[in-house]
């Protein structure tokens, strides 16, 4: 396992994140790791999933970052589903 940093934002946020995950971490958890950041700050909570987009593509929430390709400093983005 190794840890390393994304760039991120979650939808409807101004603001870049660095924020830094697992190669271990599935999508449902980096998803939770980024909205932490933002969510109940300055995005408004809604109580619905969460998912991550890689490059214009939704990821599934059981796909690991080492499965995804997403390498150190990559930009993510997260939304609500």
């Amino acid at each position: 396992m190794a840890l390393f940093p994304l760039q991120a934002n979650f939808r409807g946020d101004f603001v870049v994140l660095l924020v830094p995950v697992d190669d271990g971490d599935d999508m449902s958890i980096v998803a939770d790791k980024v909205a932490q950041h933002a969510v109940g700050l300055r995005v408004a909570e809604k109580g619905a999933p969460k998912c991550v987009y890689y490059n214009g593509r939704e990821l599934p929430s059981s796909m690991t970052v080492a499965q995804s390709g997403i390498q150190p400093m990559d930009w993510i983005e997260v939304a609500y589903v």
